[in-house]
C-alpha cells in the first residue's frame, strides 16, 4: 500500500493506530451470562414495578436467571401477561398483580398478594414511571400532576410500604430506584419527569440514611440509551429525529438491556451490602459528554417539530 495514500483511503488495518476510526466500548458478554454466582437470589422474592415491559422486564429477567422469585406489578394486563411468560420461561416462580402505584391501598394489596403466595419481597425495584416529551409552556396541569404523581409519589408510596413491612418484621431489604441523569442536569422537554426524578434521587440519599440502621439499603440506577421494542410511540418518534444513535454515544454504541439487569442485580446482591445511598449511572458516560465548542441552540419546540407558541 503506497504510504502517500490519504489515510482515509487506506483499509483500517493498514493505518497507524492513531489514524484508525474509534471502536468505542467493547460489547458485553452474551445474554445469559452473569457476573454473580448462580443461585445468588435463591429464596429471594423480588418485586418489580412496571416490570412487564422494556427496562423493567430486562431487570426482572436477570433476577430470574439468578434464582429469584418475581412479583411483577403493572396497571396493564397485557404487560403482566408478557412478564409472566418471560420469567416463567426461565423457570422462575412469578406472581403478577395489577397495581396503580399512585394508590397506597392498591400497593398494600399487592404486597399482601406477594406475601401470601411467595413471601415478603426482599428486593424492591421501583421501575414504574410516566414520561413524554412536551415543551414546558404547552404542559397542562394534569400532565404535570400525572407524571409527578406516578414517578415521584408512586415511588415513595411503594418504597414506604416495603420498608414498613421490613421494619415490622425486623428483616433487612434492598431497594433499587430507577432514575434518570437529568435529575442532575435538568431535562429540556421533560420538565415534569426531570423534576420528579430529581426527587427520586434525593429520596435514595435520604432513605438510605434513615433506614440503614435497620438493614435496609437504598440505591439508584440510571439507564442511558437502551432501545427496546416497548418504547412508547412518542419517544420513538422523538428519537427518530436524531442521527444514528451509536455515533451519538461516547461508547460508540447504545446499551444492551442485559447490562442494565446486571447492574441492578449487583446493587441488590449480598456483594453490595455496603453500597447504599448511591446512584449508579449505566450509560457509557453519555450524560457527561461535553464538546469543545457549543453547537447552535435549537429550541425544544423546534426539536419536536412544533410551531411557535400560540398561547
Amino acid at each position: 500500500m503506497p504510504q502517500d495514500q490519504p489515510p482515509q483511503d487506506r483499509p483500517p488495518q493498514d493505518r497507524p493506530p492513531q489514524e484508525r476510526p474509534p471502536r468505542g466500548l467493547p460489547e458485553p458478554p452474551p445474554a445469559g451470562a452473569s457476573a454473580l454466582p448462580s443461585g445468588t437470589f435463591d429464596g429471594t422474592v423480588v418485586l418489580v414495578t412496571g416490570g412487564g415491559t422494556g427496562l423493567g422486564k430486562a431487570i426482572g429477567t436477570e433476577f430470574a436467571r439468578l434464582g429469584a422469585a418475581l412479583v411483577v406489578a403493572s396497571r396493564k394486563d397485557d404487560h403482566l401477561e408478557a412478564a409472566e411468560a418471560a420469567m416463567s420461561a426461565l423457570g422462575a416462580r412469578v406472581v403478577t398483580v395489577r397495581c396503580d402505584i399512585r394508590d397506597p391501598a392498591q400497593i398494600a394489596a399487592a404486597f399482601d398478594a406477594a406475601e401470601e403466595r411467595l413471601g415478603l419481597p426482599g428486593v424492591l425495584v421501583n421501575n414504574a414511571a410516566a414520561n413524554f416529551p412536551v415543551p414546558a409552556e404547552d404542559m397542562s396541569p394534569n400532565a404535570w400532576r400525572t407524571v409527578v404523581d406516578i414517578t415521584l409519589n408512586g415511588t415513595y408510596f411503594v418504597t414506604r410500604e416495603f420498608a414498613r413491612r421490613h421494619l415490622a418484621a425486623g428483616t433487612p431489604g434492598s431497594v433499587v430506584n430507577v432514575g434518570a441523569s437529568y435529575a442532575w442536569t435538568g431535562g429540556p422537554g421533560f420538565a415534569h419527569s426531570a423534576a420528579a426524578k430529581a426527587g427520586v434521587k434525593n429520596m435514595v440519599e435520604t432513605l438510605a440514611v434513615e433506614w440503614g440502621p435497620y438493614g435496609i439499603q437504598v440505591n439508584g440506577l440510571v439507564p442511558g440509551m437502551f432501545p427496546h421494542e416497548d418504547m412508547t410511540a412518542d419517544i420513538q418518534e422523538n428519537l427518530g429525529r436524531s442521527s444514528e444513535k451509536d455515533l451519538c454515544q461516547p461508547a460508540m454504541r447504545v446499551g444492551r438491556l442485559r447490562e442494565l439487569g446486571w447492574a441492578a442485580t449487583f446493587l441488590a446482591s449480598p456483594y453490595a451490602r455496603f453500597v447504599s445511598g448511591h446512584t449508579l449511572v449505566v450509560d457509557g458516560a453519555n450524560w457527561q459528554r461535553r464538546t469543545l465548542t457549543n453547537p447552535p441552540v435549537v429550541t425544544v419546540r423546534e426539536q419536536m417539530g412544533r410551531g411557535p407558541f400560540a398561547g
